[in-house]
């Protein structure tokens, strides 16, 4: 099992957008996100399915409101990839966490 978070080292723009609202993003150290996703592949796809939830869209404090106020550039760099915690006993996967190649 897999549970979603953000190190330390990967909150990149994040964060600073989430302060202009008066939030923080709650982020573990870097040792505890033992996995990384590169889905550039799906950022159409996955903001498409951000943008559905149009009450949060045209908010100004949850997160989807803030990536729709920004550039498209930043915005795919910010929802560009996803990090998580491996949670689960049994064998891990050999070498660096990775789910896709």
């Amino acid at each position: 099992m897999y549970c979603a978070t953000h190190p330390e080292s990967g909150v990149g723009e994040l964060g600073p957008l989430l302060e202009t609202v008066g939030k923080a993003v709650l982020a573990v150290p870097d040792a505890y996100a033992t996995t990384t996703v590169d889905v550039t592949p799906w950022v159409d796809v996955k903001w498409a399915a951000v943008l559905a939830h149009r009450g949060e869209v045209t908010r100004e404090r949850p997160l989807p409101g803030i990536l729709a106020r920004l550039p498209e550039e930043t915005r795919r760099a910010v929802i560009a990839t996803e990090y998580f915690t491996r949670l689960a006993n049994g064998p891990a996967p050999d070498g660096p966490h990775r789910l896709t190649a």
